[in-house]
C-alpha cells in the first residue's frame, strides 16, 4: 500500500537528487534534500486538508489531482509561479524574467523579495477565510469545545468571516502606510500593493470556495435519494455504493484545491530563498516535496485516517489560521520558517493525540457496556 501510494514520490525524489547532484555536486544535493523536507514540513496540513475534500470525488477526479494537478503544483507554482513575480514586478517578458534568474541570481532574489508583500497579502487573506470559515461553522465534533462553542454561535452572523478578513487586512496595510511616513513614498505604494492583493485573494476564495459550495449543494437532494438506496441495500444484503462528487461539482473542487495549494507553496516559495537564490535547485527541491504532499493526501484518504482520527481536520485547519496570520506579519517582520513548520505540526501532532486518546475512550466505554450487557444477560 505504502509502495503503491509512494512509488511515483519515491522516483521523482531519486531523479532529483541525482539531477542535482549533475547540476551542482554534493553541495546542490544537500540543498535540494532540505528543500524537500522544508516543503514536507510546512505543507503535511495541506495534505490533511486535501485529504478532506479529495475523499468526496470519485475515482476519475482523484486520478486528474494527482496527475493533471501535480503538473501544476510542482511546474506551475514552483516553478513558473516564481518566475511570474519576477516578470510581474519588474515588468519584464517571460524569457527575460527566466534569463535573470538563470544568470543573475541575486538580483532575482530581490525582485521576488520585493513581491513578498503582495504573495503574503493574497495567501494570507485566501488562507485566513478558509480558516474562519471553518471555526464559524457549528460542527457535530468538536475538538477544543471551550473556544469552538462559541465561535459557532458567533458564526450565525451573516457574512462575519468577511468581515473579519477585512479589518486584518486594514490593519495589515495600514501598517505600511504608517511606515510611509518614516521611510518616503515607496511604503504607501506597498500599503496600496498588499491592500489590493489582498482584497484578490479574498474574491479568489469567495469565488472558486463558492463556485464549490454551490455545485456541491446541488448534489445534496441526490445523495439523499441515494443514502436511502444505501439503506435499502444494507437491509437486503446488498454492498453500499459510495457516494462521490463528479461533473461540475468535481471540477470547481479541483479548482478550489489548486488554489488551496497554491496558496500554501507561497510560504515555501518565500522560505526557499532562505535557503538558496537557485531556482533551478527551488525547483527541484520544491517539486519533491509536492510529491510527497499529494501521495500523502491520497494515503489518507484510501485510509480513511480522517474518519479514524476525527481531529485531524481540526488541527490542520488551525494550523492554516496560523500559517495565514504569520504570512500576513512576514509583510511587514521576518519569521524564520522553521517557526512556521513547526507551528503545523505541534498543531496536527496535537489533534492527532487527541484523537487516539478519543478513540480509546470509545473503546474503553464500549467495553465497559458490553460487559455490563453480558454480566446483565447471565443474570
Amino acid at each position: 500500500m505504502v509502495l503503491k501510494t509512494f512509488g511515483w514520490s519515491f522516483a521523482v525524489t531519486a531523479l532529483g537528487l541525482v539531477a542535482a547532484v549533475f547540476y551542482g555536486g554534493w553541495t546542490a544535493f544537500g540543498i535540494v534534500a532540505i528543500l524537500s523536507v522544508l516543503e514536507i514540513s510546512l505543507s503535511f496540513d495541506n495534505a490533511v486538508v486535501n485529504a478532506g475534500i479529495l475523499k468526496k470525488m470519485n475515482a476519475f477526479w482523484q486520478k486528474i489531482f494527482l496527475t493533471i494537478g501535480i503538473l501544476i503544483a510542482v511546474f506551475g507554482m514552483r516553478l513558473v509561479f516564481p518566475v511570474v513575480i519576477v516578470a510581474i514586478s519588474a515588468q519584464l517578458g517571460p524569457l527575460e524574467a527566466v534569463d535573470l534568474a538563470l544568470t543573475d541570481k541575486d538580483r532575482y532574489q530581490e525582485l521576488v523579495t520585493d513581491a513578498h508583500p503582495a504573495i503574503a497579502a493574497f495567501g494570507g487573506m485566501f488562507l485566513l477565510m478558509i480558516f474562519l470559515d471553518f471555526i464559524f461553522e457549528d460542527r457535530d465534533i468538536k475538538w477544543l469545545g471551550w473556544l469552538e462553542r462559541p465561535l459557532a454561535k458567533l458564526g450565525k452572523i451573516d457574512m462575519l468571516s468577511v468581515c473579519i478578513s477585512l479589518i486584518v487586512l486594514l490593519i495589515a496595510a495600514t501598517t505600511f502606510g504608517a511606515n510611509a511616513h518614516q521611510h518616503g513614498g515607496a511604503h504607501a505604494d506597498k500599503a496600496q500593493t498588499v491592500l489590493l492583493a489582498g482584497i484578490a485573494g479574498l474574491i479568489t476564495y469567495m469565488i472558486v470556495g463558492g463556485l464549490s459550495g454551490y455545485f456541491e449543494d446541488r448534489l445534496e437532494e441526490e445523495e439523499e435519494r441515494e443514502h436511502e438506496e444505501e439503506e435499502k441495500a444494507a437491509r437486503e444484503g446488498k454492498p453500499k455504493s459510495a457516494i462521490a462528487l463528479a461533473g461540475k461539482a468535481a471540477f470547481f473542487m479541483f479548482l478550489y484545491l489548486e488554489v488551496l495549494d497554491a496558496s500554501f507553496s507561497f510560504d515555501g516559495v518565500i522560505g526557499a530563498f532562505a535557503i538558496t537564490n537557485d531556482i533551478v535547485l527551488m525547483a527541484l527541491g520544491l517539486g519533491i516535496g509536492a510529491m510527497y504532499v499529494r501521495s500523502l493526501t491520497v494515503y489518507l484518504v484510501r485510509q480513511g485516517t480522517l474518519d479514524d482520527y476525527v481531529y485531524l481536520e481540526h488541527g490542520a485547519h488551525y494550523a492554516i489560521g496560523a500559517l495565514a496570520v504569520i504570512l500576513l506579519v512576514t509583510i511587514q517582520y521576518e519569521i524564520n520558517e522553521i517557526i512556521t513548520g513547526l507551528i503545523g505540526v505541534v498543531l496536527i501532532g496535537w489533534s492527532f493525540w487527541s484523537s487516539v486518546r478519543r478513540n480509546r475512550a470509545l473503546a474503553a466505554a464500549e467495553g465497559e457496556a458490553g460487559t455490563k450487557t453480558e454480566v446483565t444477560s447471565g443474570v
